[in-house]
């Protein structure tokens, strides 16, 4: 039963948003290269580890907000079902794997992890409570999540994919925002995250409206930038569009109309229409970047 619950405590299911290490090696038609993928198999390993390293210190940080609010305070810390000095010791144990692992890896991919995790410390003693600036915190580690995907396999990164990032990150931390705002667990919010006082309803659709329309534009600029078509050796990525399109509106139906978005995680493994288009998205890239480099 401890075991479940130190396993609930690192979040696996979080580890979906580290797939975005994967990102330049499909991007960069190289998947196919079995050397390649199993040095990005690595680098979404270390992500995972330090990932979840952060989720747990998040939450012996955390453990009184957690408390106050109706859903974390079943958390394995809240609940008293983990001991803080058990999880000091597991946070311990994630970061020397994540070292571990690290070590097989180049010195700029190290060099990422080190500011993924100072960028989450920054986050969990101070900007976690600064309005604007907590959501943006959580941009940069996505960001970081594509960059070390990059530098772990020696390949670069396009600046349109940079700035898709941040925008779809921003997009989804925003809307975790609103579902706070919005959600049922309207008692105490301050407690439960003291920068909520600083957000309210108009304001964070406000800011979700600008994320939703950077994400889908500045994604649509870089199918047909340049760049792009000489990499791809292709014009045709352009037809991937309305599968962002419809992820982005079916979320926001999502959050707006079934008062969910708390959870980014849960609304991406479990609606079955955002599975089904993400699995399409992959499969029709894949199929256009790889035949154009293939000549198939």
């Amino acid at each position: 039963m401890k075991i479940l619950k130190l396993i609930e405590l690192i979040r696996p299911k979080q580890w979906i948003k580290n797939l975005f290490v994967f990102a330049p090696i499909l991007f960069a038609a190289r998947m196919l290269e079995l050397p390649l993928l199993l040095t990005s198999l690595l680098a979404f390993a270390a992500f995972c580890g330090a990932s979840s390293s952060v989720y747990v210190l998040n939450d012996i940080f955390d453990v009184e907000s957690d408390r106050a609010h109706k859903k974390k305070r079943y958390r394995p810390i809240a609940a008293g079902d983990v001991t803080i000095g058990q999880a000091k010791i597991l946070f311990a144990i994630l970061l020397a794997a994540t070292f571990l692992i690290c070590l097989k890896l180049n010195i700029l991919f190290i060099i990422t992890i080190v500011m993924y995790l100072m960028n989450n410390l920054l986050y969990t003693f101070k900007i976690k409570n600064v309005v604007l600036l907590d959501v943006f915190s959580i941009s940069i580690g996505f960001i970081l999540r594509v960059i070390g995907g990059a530098v772990a396999i020696d390949v670069a990164v396009s600046s349109w994919m940079i700035i898709t990032t941040i925008f779809i990150s921003l997009f989804l931390g925003i809307s975790k925002r609103r579902a706070e705002l919005s959600g049922p667990n309207q008692e105490n919010l301050e407690k439960q995250r003291k920068v909520l006082g600083d957000y309210d309803i108009v304001f964070v659709d406000q800011l979700n409206t600008v994320a939703a329309t950077g994400t889908i534009i500045s994604y649509a600029l870089y199918t047909v930038s340049e760049k792009a078509i000489l990499s791809f050796h292709s014009d045709k990525l352009i037809y991937t569009t309305p599968f962002v399109i419809y992820g982005i509106f079916r979320y926001l139906y999502l959050l707006h109309q079934k008062n969910l978005g708390e959870s980014p995680t849960q609304i991406v493994t479990k609606d079955i229409p955002i599975i089904v288009n993400s699995l399409l998205w992959v499969i029709v890239c894949a199929v256009i970047i790889y035949k154009a480099k293939f000549g198939l």
